[in-house]
């Protein structure tokens, strides 16, 4: 069920974005009169799901979801139709249109995603507002694992810096020392200020994920929020309000110690010390494959969480702030990827990675969260200077404005089929790591 769920989540924001992201550049030819054949939710080669006339132009819904398009005349597109540029120009066509208004019609859609990007942050800060954990609430210090202790951290490190500036968001941290190219962070360990350097070796582990600065907590109180899908704890008998006070009647004092005990008894039967209500019982549970015994806990009862709420009118700037911040830290990423020493093109990932992003139930708050980053990877993804992208066509429009000359029609077919060729090629790269990946589970 959570596949499907995740699915649909996918497939509706991407018809949003690509539906909103057509619209731009619809709006502007018609804003200058020109005609715009067809407007297509995904790809229908040979056939569609669903389509109809109005007007010049005929909307439709494809059967190949990956994007969409509108086909504007006389200009060379992803239809590649030469028929019609062998034709004398007509006063509606793009190719009549003076460089301005072509420039413009083409970063219409890179426009309205931004845009849209936005708006969407700033209904998000006024409807829900922001959670962060703030870096200097995390008083148990951080958990690491082999990653972190070969960079140089220990469990129960206090991060007070990155490169002597404050951190004020603690899961930024790792995106920090990633997109900033940052060099030390600075830890109180045993009440002694220390500095770790971040060797380079590190950074590709960090990238793909394997490096984990997590929060630490107490064991105590551990108390059971819920359970995960297939709980052996639930299966035991245990119940939502528990506390669970000790395994095989040890107690400890931090909950990573617990944990490491669950992993050193995989496959094994445990005894649970338990509290319900006022009574103490003792409940026996089967560790699972992965060293779990399929608990919730909410550590919001034990590390204090910052929320801000805004206003209307506050939402503005702040949602503002929050687009254009996004959008230079995902440029930084794009820097990252063609970075051979980080090789950060090894976590390049397709359908199957945008679709894990989204979480297993509805939730209106991450969905439009991811819909607004999805639209501003629209936008940078369709800026890029490739042929066939709305990018490779802002680029021969302005090599045009600044010398003057228009590039042959010929060469525009070529640069298509060229920009085509490399799109497909980043798509069979990006999904075939998916598939990798999914293969190595």
């Amino acid at each position: 069920m959570e596949v499907f769920v995740k699915i649909a989540q996918l497939l509706l924001s991407l018809s949003i974005l690509v539906i909103l992201h057509e619209a731009g550049h619809f709006m502007f030819a018609k804003l200058f009169k020109t005609r715009v054949e067809k407007f297509y939710l995904f790809f229908d080669p040979w056939f569609s799901l669903l389509k109809f006339k109005k007007g010049e132009t005929q909307y439709g819904i494809g059967w190949i979801p990956l994007g969409g398009y509108v086909k504007i005349s006389g200009m060379i597109d992803e239809s590649m139709d030469k028929e019609q540029m062998k034709k004398p120009a007509e006063p509606w066509e793009f190719r009549s249109k003076p460089s301005w208004q072509r420039l413009i019609i083409m970063l219409g859609g890179v426009m309205v995603n931004f845009l849209l990007a936005i708006v969407i942050y700033i209904m998000v800060l006024f409807v829900w507002g922001e959670e962060y954990l703030p870096t200097e609430n995390v008083k148990y210090g951080i958990l690491v694992d082999s990653v972190g202790v070969e960079m140089g951290l220990r469990n129960g490190d206090k991060i007070i810096s990155v490169d002597n500036q404050e951190v004020e968001n603690f899961s930024q941290i790792i995106p920090d020392i990633l997109l900033n190219e940052r060099k030390t962070i600075q830890v109180k360990r045993d009440g002694r200020l220390m500095e770790v350097r971040i060797p380079e070796k590190s950074i590709p582990l960090l990238i793909k994920g394997k490096g984990r600065i997590d929060v630490r907590t107490p064991f105590s109180p551990l108390i059971v929020a819920g359970f995960i899908k297939e709980s052996p704890a639930k299966n035991a008998g245990l119940q939502t309000g528990d506390e669970i006070l000790g395994l095989n009647n040890e107690i400890y004092k931090y909950y990573d110690q617990f944990k490491k005990k669950l992993d050193e008894n995989i496959g094994e039967e445990v005894s649970l010390q338990i509290k319900r209500n006022s009574n103490n019982l003792e409940i026996p549970v089967v560790v699972n494959s992965q060293g779990m015994i399929g608990i919730r806990r909410d550590i919001k009862d034990i590390i204090e969480f910052r929320r801000i709420e805004y206003g209307f009118f506050e939402s503005i700037p702040a949602g503002i702030a929050k687009g254009v911040k996004t959008l230079q830290d995902y440029l930084k990423q794009i820097k990252l990827i063609f970075s051979k020493d980080t090789k950060a093109y090894e976590s390049l990932g397709g359908f199957i990675t945008i679709g894990s992003i989204f979480p297993g139930v509805w939730d209106w708050y991450s969905f439009w969260n991811l819909t607004a980053f999805l639209s501003i990877i629209l936008a940078i993804m369709n800026v890029l200077p490739i042929p066939a992208l709305d990018g490779g066509h802002v680029m021969f429009l302005l090599y045009e404005v600044i010398t003057g000359r228009k590039p042959g029609d010929k060469f525009m077919e070529y640069a298509q089929m060229t920009g085509m060729i490399i799109i497909l090629a980043l798509l069979l790269f990006a999904n075939g790591n998916d598939i990798i990946r999914w293969l190595n589970k």
